[in-house]
């Protein structure tokens, strides 16, 4: 997306890891629990439908992450303002989970056993969310639009019936970025600095695909610790003249400050998690007690990916929209590419409601996106690829060049699966989508 997930520091940076992670969960035909499956009423009204999610509204982890769902209220807001979905009011109970999984676990069990959520929407981070995943299964509440790119929320229907991914996964978009590499960077010296969890993990499986080869050198870093010293040195002492990151933000502003210390200067590829450039220049800027300006020419030159729209796409029809329900609805502040991507996933939530229909029913909204989700409208670049077998989302992005703030295209939107799905310019026109006149999706 342009409109980029990425993490804040911890301590300076304690909780940076944010987006990969795992999880399982029980069958929907047989483990549902008394909140789940058939259980058509739970959070359901005649006047209202009553959803939740956790994020990290204080702590570490807030900067940014806390805007996600500042953006997804103000679009249920405006929805709400139009006449909600199908006479229902959405009511969007979001908890603060300080990016700790023990407490993701506590306001999840408030959600779903005090506060009765129809379902969750966008729980965010790899390891608070893997902490209620099978909770969540078990109780048969849909998990929609998990805020993170791991393999694990859709790649095992059987295992987790209610859980779908929304954003690309982080192995296609290392298939496209190493594709991309093969083909006009065939005598580059490629080097990995990867987040050391399944984020860097599936990024590199995806990357090897097609640049075997090429790898001189990988380094992984944990996050927390702010010393990437040794990993770009590395990279620096084995040749690498591509650097290829699968990490977050904060990593970003680090490994550009360390490398501009060592005289290193190797052309730049991070993976869309970690190249924001509002966010990466205050880093810049902050990590460097002002000794480096963080404007947005902080990153130019920055290769990286996008699927959705941002902010810095003003003319985006899309993007008209976001900012016209920010300036309806939002609590103040401007309009970010957090809150791009909340407003995004909120979305295609209030379509998948409005597809199911008045007679709403937890197992039928989960039908609903397996049946109908493929063919979804909306400002991502590439199709969903919900289905009975998959609950992976979108199936593609585009790689971009970053100057000025803004991303410049080098790729048509390309899309792939996991494993040794190929890689293919998109068909689908998806990219060209516009919203509708009123900004809330049709009915289906």
């Amino acid at each position: 997306m342009k409109a980029r997930l990425m993490a804040p520091l911890a301590g300076l940076l304690t909780a940076t890891m944010v987006l990969a992670g795992c999880g399982a969960g029980g069958d929907r035909e047989s483990d549902a629990g008394d909140g789940g499956g058939g259980a058509s009423d739970v959070g359901v009204t005649d006047d209202t439908i009553t959803l939740g999610a956790h994020f990290p509204l204080t702590g570490v982890a807030a900067p940014g992450y806390s805007e996600i769902p500042t953006g997804a209220k103000a679009y249920f807001d405006y929805v709400n303002a139009a006449g909600g979905v199908n006479g229902r009011q959405i009511e969007y109970i979001v908890k603060d989970d300080g990016y700790n999984p023990t407490n993701t676990s506590q306001v999840t069990n408030e959600l779903v056993l005090k506060d009765e959520i129809f379902a969750m929407v966008g729980g965010l981070g790899t390891p608070t969310h893997s902490a209620v995943v099978d909770f969540l299964n078990s109780e048969g509440v849909p998990d929609f639009f998990v805020s993170s790119g791991s393999l694990q929320w859709g790649d095992d229907v059987e295992a987790k019936p209610y859980t779908f991914g929304w954003q690309p996964d982080y192995e296609i978009e290392g298939k496209i970025i190493g594709q991309y590499v093969a083909e006009t960077m065939p005598d580059a010296k490629v080097g990995l600095f990867l987040q050391d969890d399944d984020f860097g993990d599936d990024g590199e499986k995806g990357v090897r695909q097609y640049l075997d080869d090429q790898i001189v050198g990988v380094e992984r870093y944990t996050s927390g610790n702010t010393d990437v010293g040794p990993q770009v040195s590395g990279l620096q002492a084995a040749g690498a003249d591509l650097v290829l990151s699968f990490n977050t933000p904060s990593y970003t502003a680090l490994t550009q400050l360390t490398a501009l210390s060592l005289g290193y200067k190797p052309t730049w590829f991070y993976s869309n998690v970690g190249s924001d450039p509002q966010l990466v220049g205050s880093l810049l800027n902050r990590f460097s007690e002002g000794a480096v300006d963080g404007d947005n020419s902080s990153l130019n030159g920055v290769l990286t990916t996008e699927y959705i729209p941002g902010v810095d796409a003003p003319d985006d029809a899309w993007v008209q929209l976001w900012q016209k329900v920010w300036d309806q609805e939002g609590e103040g502040g401007k309009l970010t590419n957090y809150r791009v991507y909340g407003m995004s996933q909120a979305y295609a939530f209030v379509q998948a409601l409005m597809a199911t229909g008045e007679d709403l029913t937890r197992d039928g909204l989960v039908e609903t996106l397996e049946e109908q989700g493929g063919d979804f409208d909306g400002p991502q670049l590439a199709p969903f690829r919900f289905s009975a077998d998959s609950h992976m989302g979108i199936s593609g992005l585009r790689v971009v060049e970053l100057q000025g703030g803004k991303s410049e295209d080098l790729t048509p939107v390309l899309v792939s699966d996991i494993g040794d799905a190929p890689i293919e310019e998109d068909s689908s026109d998806q990219a060209n989508d516009a919203p509708p006149e009123s900004g809330i999706p049709d009915a289906g």
